[in-house]
């Protein structure tokens, strides 16, 4: 079997061991070939194999002008992809760039051929973008987006969601196609393998992993934390993250100074999975304060390294976090309830038992079998609803 994977990730060249873990697992233990389309790391198109063959396209520079070379160029692919290399099953990273893959679907069946076509989603859709940053004509915007949304869905011949509140979302917009829920990707050997040289009760640092939007609640960390630190002097404060948003971003360093919190709080780049593997055994407790989630999989990642977790009780993020017993659930956007939740968990003594639950119920949560194997019935499950 041939598998298209049409992308918006940005893969480099070589890929990160990670990466390359996932896409030799699925191939080799699979027995397919997979193709994956997607930006480039840049504005210079490449192809190259690394157990899968890439087939990268320019990024350019603003959102807009990226998704129209992406419509522009995906579908033409894959009808190329199918005709000249004989994919069997497209798949689709969300439901919008699944749209141009529809129409690659349907161009392709116009010529004759029936590949199956996999939509997923691993957010939540129009709700985490326009929570991402502020765009003009966002009702224009919303509207355009949800018809995409639907066109794709309705081409799909299966699904695929994340977590319970990801399947829901599907199932409003299509009720009538197969469904399958498993978690992304993750690469567990390296959190799993994470040692650190202390247990958890005897670390001070609270973590922060994920990319700096306002969707992931930063700002409302910071002034909890700005809280805390009266209370916890040796408290420490690290977010880990790529400024997705430089606006945004820039408001967290101006609030910090406002704060006066520039010797409690350390700023850090998006770093390889291995150092953020040892943050996170250093790290008391990681909070992911998100307004807006589908599941998390930073959360999953802390809990497999023996790290305490909290959230917020939002979308996804309740299904992996049970209070009191692998980490706290906080309510979205509220100050004070994240603070009185950071200065327990701060001072709990018992807390170290809870590191080891939490290790427990992510390592039966997820594993790379399961994943990989889940992908073999999706493809076979989308194959079969192609030939009805």
């Amino acid at each position: 079997m041939r598998i298209c994977w049409v992308d918006t990730m940005r893969y480099t060249r070589p890929l990160q061991e990670g990466q390359a873990r996932k896409w030799r697992r699925l191939c080799e233990e699979l027995g397919v070939e997979i193709y994956v389309t997607s930006f480039a790391p840049g504005l210079l198109p490449q192809c190259f194999r690394e157990h899968a063959r890439f087939i990268q396209w320019p990024a350019l520079p603003f959102a807009p002008l990226r998704w129209l070379t992406a419509w522009l160029v995906v579908p033409p692919l894959v009808l190329w992809l199918v005709l000249a290399r004989g994919i069997d099953v497209l798949i689709a990273h969300d439901p919008y760039i699944g749209g141009a893959a529809a129409l690659g679907k349907t161009l392709a069946r116009l010529c004759g051929r029936r590949p199956a076509l996999v939509v997923e989603t691993r957010g939540e859709m129009d709700k985490g973008l326009f929570g991402q940053r502020r765009m003009p004509l966002e009702a224009f915007w919303r509207f355009v987006m949800r018809r995409v949304a639907r066109y794709s869905l309705g081409q799909a011949d299966a699904l695929r969601a994340i977590s319970a509140s990801t399947r829901r979302q599907l199932r409003a917009l299509e009720a009538g196609k197969p469904l399958l829920s498993f978690m992304s990707w993750t690469d567990s050997q390296v959190f799993a393998g994470a040692v650190s040289p202390r247990p958890v009760s005897q670390r001070h640092e609270v973590l922060f992993a994920g990319a700096l939007i306002p969707r992931k609640g930063v700002h409302v960390l910071l002034d909890a934390f700005q809280r805390v630190r009266v209370s916890h002097p040796r408290a420490r404060l690290r977010l880990v993250g790529r400024a997705a948003n430089r606006d945004y971003a820039a408001a967290l360093r101006r609030k910090v100074q406002e704060l006066k919190l520039e010797r409690q709080v350390v700023f850090e780049e998006q770093m390889p999975q291995e150092e953020l593997a040892q943050r996170m055994v250093a790290a008391r407790l990681l909070v992911l304060p998100s307004l807006s989630e589908g599941l998390g999989k930073v959360i999953i990642e802390a809990m497999l390294c023996g790290t305490p977790v909290m959230g917020s009780h939002v979308d996804g993020i309740p299904e992996i976090i049970e209070e009191g017993v692998t980490g706290w659930l906080v309510p979205p956007g509220d100050v004070d309830a994240l603070a009185k939740k950071l200065r327990h968990a701060l001072t709990m003594a018992d807390v170290d038992p809870m590191g080891e639950q939490a290790r427990a119920f992510a390592s039966a949560y997820f594993s790379p079998e399961a994943y990989v194997a889940n992908y073999g019935r999706l493809f076979t499950l989308a194959w079969n609803e192609a030939r009805r």
